[in-house]
Formats: structure tokens, sequence, C-alpha cells
């Protein structure tokens, strides 16, 4: 039996695009003689729809798509996500679904059992628990067909009380297909090659598995469809950060249930009959980087705009902006704006304009000297004579805003933020400043990654010039500044800063790494505190497993320190 993997790009709610591109490779594969096409959960319009899914209408919309790609199911098969309506009065309205279309018509359909409620997942919210274990049959073969998380039950420290393949291995299947809509973090390609492989030994069963790719808003999906034999080994890993299209053998004559595995091993085999795929390992900030510049990419295209505008300090975060959104959306559809002050250097100007030359983009130059002093002359009966402080420097931070949004809102432009992690996990930052924007392009990407995104940029020539990288950071908004006079040097931070979020260590265990105790418990508060400029934020492009924004629900007012 020949199976085709269908690792598609969907656009939440665009029924019309994402049913024509599921038809569309429903073809392609009926051309390469598959005999079943397997597409991702919730296909059918797109993850996550959020409370879309509470309008009866959107739900409508799905059910006549199934019907469309039903009737392309003729002389083929195949395996499509979408949602389904709940027929008992009882629990949620509706059900996550796997539709199996043969015929021209839905032969089966399977439920999602384990429901996501932690981290960006909120399917509960909306769906119902599947309670009913059935396989599927098809030419004469048994399939346990799942839905994500269904297999993600396998740690040591299990999050659900059963897991469906606990059911479905008692009725005898020949193989598993897992539909995902799995997002992108940096290392997680490791996990879902550990998760599922651990999956095919427990059950001594192979895999097909299906992922998304594409950018939702701040949810990266980057693909990595695979196939693994029954020993956990990979055979077929697909693109990642692509579409792409992959048709696999099943040769059941091969599978056996013995403990040699070495025998398992040929049960899946490519197009040109090898048993196993070599796939180089890619690093974390190649990864990073491309992840970004999808989500750009997609962020603009789905929602109908395709030019940008950044302001640019001659620092290295709006350098590696200026960088990711110039090869995702092409230099001509870029504008950097430099904005300088009386703080401003010489090199900082001087820098910015060669980086933009290298790239090879129009920017524009808006001095804010003279609207600075006019505020400053407006301002004096209420300020008096009190010296200058931090509001005289988010006074100028707030210029750049207003001057960007004036230009976002003129010209149609969407406006990119260039804050780091590190600076939105601390509170190093403006409100209405130079955290405003449309999208937070490195939000979830802390400072020492983002020096490690500015070498990767420049790993086939110079694009970013060498006095941005190497100079130390500064907001320069006061005579002399530098990063480090309010922060930890960001070596120090960036750790203490990924064991408290990422890891959700507390203040006592990573004391008990090594650090400062009073310098953890200085950054730890600040985090806390400053709570309330991270709910005002744009939406964060998500690369870690623990990102700010609907990932990251904390309390503004908890007085809860670690």
């Amino acid at each position: 039996m020949k199976i085709a993997l269908a690792q598609l790009n969907y656009h939440i709610g665009n029924f019309e695009s994402n049913t024509q591109k599921i038809i569309e490779s429903i073809k392609a594969a009926k051309a390469q003689h598959a005999d079943l096409v397997v597409f991702s959960e919730l296909a059918v319009c797109g993850y996550p729809a959020r409370d879309f899914l509470e309008f009866e209408e959107f739900i409508d919309h799905c059910d006549e798509s199934i019907r469309l790609i039903a009737a392309e199911c003729v002389d083929i098969a195949a395996v499509v996500g979408a949602p389904s309506v709940n027929p008992k009065l009882e629990g949620k309205n509706l059900f996550n679904s796997a539709y199996f279309l043969e015929n021209g018509v839905v032969k089966a359909k399977v439920n999602k059992t384990l429901l996501p409620t932690y981290d960006v997942f909120d399917e509960y919210r909306y769906f119902e628990p599947n309670t009913e274990f059935k396989l599927i049959e098809f030419k004469g073969k048994k399939i346990a067909l799942t839905i994500c998380e269904d297999l993600w039950n396998v740690d040591e420290d299990p999050l659900y009380v059963k897991a469906p393949m606990d059911e479905l291995i008692h009725q005898k299947p020949d193989l598993m297909i897992n539909i995902a809509a799995s997002p992108f973090d940096y290392r997680h390609r490791e996990d879902r090659l550990k998760v599922l492989g651990n999956n095919c030994e427990k059950y001594n069963l192979p895999l097909i598995y299906v992922n998304h790719i594409g950018a939702q808003t701040e949810l990266i999906f980057d693909g990595g469809s695979m196939v693994m034999n029954a020993n956990g080994s990979l055979v077929e890993e697909m693109n990642y950060f692509e579409e792409d299209l992959s048709c696999v053998e099943f040769n059941s004559d091969l599978i056996t249930l013995e403990a040699d595995k070495a025998v398992i091993a040929g049960a899946w085999q490519n197009e040109d009959n090898s048993s196993s795929l070599d796939v180089a390992e890619h690093e974390s900030i190649e990864r990073i980087y491309n992840a970004l510049v999808l989500g750009i990419k997609d962020y603009f295209t789905k929602s109908g705009f395709n030019k940008a505008i950044l302001g640019m300090s001659g620092g290295i975060d709006s350098a590696v902006v200026l960088a990711l959104a110039a090869e995702a959306l092409g230099k001509d559809n870029v504008l950097p704006v430099l904005m300088p002050s009386q703080y401003s250097t010489d090199h900082s100007i001087d820098d910015s304009i060669d980086m933009v030359n290298r790239i090879g983009c129009k920017h524009e130059i808006i001095p804010i000297k003279d609207i600075f002093e006019t505020f400053e002359s407006t301002l004096k009966p209420q300020f008096k004579d009190l010296p200058f402080n931090l509001t005289e420097e988010n006074m100028q931070a707030r210029i750049r805003g207003v001057l960007l949004m004036a230009m976002s809102n003129k010209f149609g432009y969407i406006l990119l933020n260039t804050s780091n992690k590190s600076e939105n996990a601390v509170g190093y930052g403006t409100l209405y400043g130079d955290m405003c924007g449309g999208l937070s392009v490195i939000g979830d990407v802390y400072k020492m990654q983002v020096f490690a995104l500015a070498r990767y940029i420049n790993r086939n020539g110079i694009i970013i010039p060498e006095n941005i990288i190497t100079k130390a950071p500064s907001a320069e908004l006061r005579p002399d500044q530098k990063d480090s006079d309010s922060l930890p040097e960001y070596e120090v931070l960036d750790k203490v800063l990924y064991q408290y979020i990422e890891l959700r260590k507390s203040s006592k265990e990573i004391i008990a790494q090594g650090y400062d105790e009073a310098l953890v418990k200085r950054i730890l508060r600040l985090v806390n505190i400053n709570e309330y400029k991270r709910h005002q934020t744009p939406p964060i492009l998500r690369v870690s497993s623990k990102a700010f924004g609907v990932g990251r629900r904390m309390p503004i007012v908890g007085k809860y320190i670690f």
C-alpha cells in the first residue's frame, strides 16, 4: 500500500484556499499512484481556529469543505482533519476529528481523545474528548488513527490517565497514523522524535506522522512530517518550513512481531527502495532564523499586507529584524527609519546607513531633537525644575513610536517591533514607544541569541556591519548610556531568565546553581513586576518552549515572587 504525506500551509478560516490545496494534493498523490493520502490536524479550517469554532457558520463551512474533498476521493482515500459536531447534548458541542474519506464519502471518523490545555493549547475550551476506540480498515489492513496529543502520553510523568493506543492495540492494528498541529520551538524536533519513537517501540508498530507548516499569528509550524518503522528508527523526514508531498510504500510482508528489530527495519521504504534516510541535524540558531522568516512572511501574507516599517537605531536588535524582514518580504518592502536624537552617536547613524546600503533598501531619517525640545518646553511648567530622569528618556522613545505609527497609518505599513526577550522579561522598554508595533519579531529571542542570529545572518558575507555586533548595547537616551548601567550583563541575565521562564525554577534552585542571591532575586522581581507591560505588547513570534504571550499566563497584580 502506497501512502502519501501531504504537508501544507493552511490559513485559518480560508476555506476556499485550504480546500483547494487539499484537493490539489489529492490529485498529486493520485498521479503518484498512492492508495491513501494523509493531511494534518484541523487542516480544513486551520489551527488554532480558537473562538471561530463557536460560530455555527464556521462549522458549516468545515462540513461543506469535507463534502467537496470527499468527492475527490475516488480511487484514492484520504485522512483529513476538521472539527465535527457532537451529536449528543451532553458535553462540548464539537469534536476535533480525523475524517477517513473513500469512494466519494465519509467512510469513518475518529475523534481526538487527549485535548491539550496548557501553554499555547486550549482545546478543551472547544472540544469534547473521545471515548470510543475503533480501528480504520483499509485494503485489508487495520489502521490506528490518532490526532497529535493522542501519542504524547508516554512520558515518565504522564499528563493523562489513559492513552488511546493502549485501547487500540488490543484490536491488533497493522500501523499507526497520527495527524498533528505541533508548533515549532527550536528544540521540539528532538522531543517529537523521542515521543513518536517511544510509541513505535511501545506498540511495535510503524508510524505515519503529518504536521502543519506555516505561521498562524504568533505560532509557527515547522513541518517535519515523518515515517518511522516499528523499532522507532526514522525512515523518512519531510522538509522543514516548506510545503512538501512524499510517498512511502508500506510492505506488510516485512512486518514481524519478533524481537529482532533488524527485520522490522525494512517495513517502510522510500520510493528509491532505501530503508533509511540520513537527515542532517539543524543548529538551533538556523532553526530560529528559518522560523522567524516564515513567521514574518505568513503574518503579512495572511493579513493582506506586504510592507513593513521599523525603527533603525544602529543597535543589533533592529539590525537583525531588518535582515529578517528583508529576507521574508524582499528589500523593497521594508522601510527602516533612523530617528537620531542629541544623544545618538555618529557611529550609530553611520552603522545604520552602512547596513541599509548593504541590504539595498530605501530608508528615512527623521531627527527628533527639535520635537523632544518642544516636548520639554511644553511640559516645563508642569515639570518645573525637576532633574532629567527616566521620564525624558521615555519621552524620546514615545516620540519615535508616534513617528513610526504615523508613517504606518499614512502608507499602510505594519510596524515591526524590535524588542528582544531579555528586554521584555525585565521591562527594559517603553510602553507606547519602542514596545509598540504590529508584530514582535524577536520578542522570544534572548539577547545572546540575537548576537548568534547576527553571526548566522553574516554567514555568507557581511550584511550586519561588524561594529553593530561588537559595540556595547545602548538605548542612547542619555549621554554615554549603556544597557549594563541598568541591567546585569546579558551573558548572566539570559541564563537566569532561561532557568526562571522556560524551566520554571525557583530563586532557591537558581541560586543553588551558583548565581549571586541578590542578583537572582533582583532579576526575578523585575520579571514579575513588569507583567503589565507584556500584556500590552504586540503578538510575539514563538520560537521557544515558553514564550511571552498566549503560552505564559501570569497575573498582573500577583504578589508571589520566587
